[in-house]
């Protein structure tokens, strides 16, 4: 179960797309949207990355940062940020770390085979570093519209 709004976003250290190192500490003093996916270029992740790039320029005016977050390797987060010309950090959590700090790593079911799994969540943390929403169950398809409606930005 992921964490709860109302208390500090876990700092962290993940490696991007790049290679260079992210620390959400860095990132203070602007709302951020810390995005879980599962992985790199399946339909649901890329239809949920490619809604944040379309609508980038209304979250950049705002200075709202995007950060997507899944267990996929630095290689792969490059591979499919070039593809999809993503505008955002794909940050790398091999062991699943974070996910577990999150509390957004857990068991999932795919055509009747059980695993565990990234399960599909978003936080939005304030510029204070405060988780002010938890989404969970995203729907990929509907997501970046939702979170600009949440950031009166639409």
């Amino acid at each position: 179960m992921p964490i709860s709004a109302g208390i500090s976003a876990p700092d962290f250290e993940l490696p991007d797309d790049t290679n260079t190192i992210h620390k959400l500490s860095d990132y203070h003093g602007r709302n951020v949207i810390l995005y879980f996916y599962p992985k790199d270029d399946t339909k649901g992740c890329t239809t949920e990355a490619c809604n944040f790039r379309d609508d980038y320029s209304a979250y950049e005016e705002a200075g709202v940062v995007i950060l997507g977050v899944s267990p996929d390797s630095v290689k792969s987060h490059d591979k499919f940020k070039a593809k999809y010309q993503l505008p955002f950090p794909l940050l790398a959590d091999e062991g699943h770390a974070i996910c577990d700090l999150y509390g957004v790593w857990g068991p999932k079911k795919f055509m009747g085979k059980e695993y565990e799994g990234v399960l599909r969540t978003t936080f939005l943390i304030d510029a204070q570093g405060m988780i002010k929403k938890v989404y969970e169950n995203v729907r990929p398809a509907d997501h970046s519209s939702e979170l600009l409606s949440e950031l009166n930005l639409a």
